[in-house]
């Protein structure tokens, strides 16, 4: 059974685990991208995460069909950032671009306002006061509820929530970094940093793509997906140790009798700072095994066996020995 959680401050009640909409248009037609919403829809997710870069704004206009019917029923996400077309200001933080990619993903979701607004990356090239101040209009103007950020690190957090703070704009609410078995470096200073500001947590990649699936249980060289086909996925877990994780978590799993897929769900979920894993699929089946996490235990050891095979990160001190 879902269970409900608040995210962070912002007092919304979202579920315990978010559908990543990333593969709307692209791995999934429209079709079964429709089929794997309702799927959510009838386990009880409320939560569902999407940019515009996905798919050039095709993904959320599947969202905004998906919606139509019970908008004020769900909470949705989107983000900017990206490039959205060939002119030198259709990217980054500036606040025209900012302004301009609000508008046109409200008109792709075909509705009013986003629950959270996400900025996708953090951009060296603007000053922190002139992307929040952009943003800061739009929440007064009730076309965004809540401000979060991905892919920034916990010094860029503290950053933004201290220009916030010190102009009184709408502050962060909300961080979505990397976090999965394989990639725990979120561990070392962006989960604690968001359980001291009281930010709500949402993960992505939590099956590391493709990496704890057992697809590539025995090595990458026959093997097919993302991660031997996506330059981007193959320098992100290109190697000897994520190959290694790959097959020794496998056959942890099948000591335990556990889906792959369904356990490296779970451990996100476990995590106490974390609100939600983002789970994604490209196919309602492979969403299926993401969604029975929710009736997963997991045993200490069980946990225990999981950390020998990718350790924790050290502390962001580096001195262990006083943990």
């Amino acid at each position: 059974m879902i269970e409900y959680k608040s995210l962070g401050r912002t007092g919304i009640k979202v579920s315990e685990l978010c559908f990543g909409t990333m593969s709307f248009g692209g791995r999934a037609d429209k079709s079964e991208s429709e089929k794997m919403y309702k799927t959510c829809r009838e386990a009880g997710i409320n939560f569902f995460d999407c940019a515009d870069v996905y798919q050039k704004g095709v993904a959320e206009s599947y969202l905004g069909e998906f919606i139509s019917q019970e908008r004020d029923k769900v909470v949705i996400t989107t983000k900017t950032y990206g490039a959205m077309g060939d002119d030198v200001n259709e990217k980054g933080l500036n606040a025209k671009h900012i302004r301009l990619g609000v508008e046109a993903s409200l008109k792709r979701l075909n509705t009013d306002y986003v629950d959270v607004m996400f900025l996708h990356h953090f951009d060296p090239t603007v000053r922190e006061e002139e992307t929040l101040r952009a943003v800061d209009r739009l929440v007064s103007e009730g076309k965004v509820l809540s401000l979060g950020v991905s892919n920034f690190a916990a010094y860029q957090v503290e950053r933004m929530l201290h220009v916030s703070a010190i102009n009184q704009f709408a502050p962060i609410s909300v961080i979505q970094p990397m976090f999965n078995i394989a990639k725990r470096m979120a561990e070392v200073e962006l989960l604690p940093m968001a359980a001291y500001e009281g930010l709500g947590v949402i993960t992505y990649s939590p099956l590391g793509g493709g990496l704890l699936t057992g697809r590539y249980k025995d090595g990458y060289s026959n093997a097919s997906g993302r991660l031997v086909e996506n330059q981007n996925y193959n320098k992100r877990y290109g190697g000897q140790f994520y190959e290694q994780v790959a097959r020794e978590y496998s056959e942890l799993c099948s000591k335990w009798g556990i889906n792959e897929a369904t356990l490296a769900v779970a451990w996100v979920m476990a995590h106490k700072q974390v609100t939600a894993p983002i789970i994604g699929a490209a196919h309602t089946e492979h969403l299926k095994q993401s969604l029975q996490a929710v009736s997963l235990t997991l045993e200490p050891e069980l946990l225990k066996a999981i950390d020998a095979i990718s350790p924790p990160p050290p502390p962001a001190t580096d001195r262990s020995e006083e943990q």
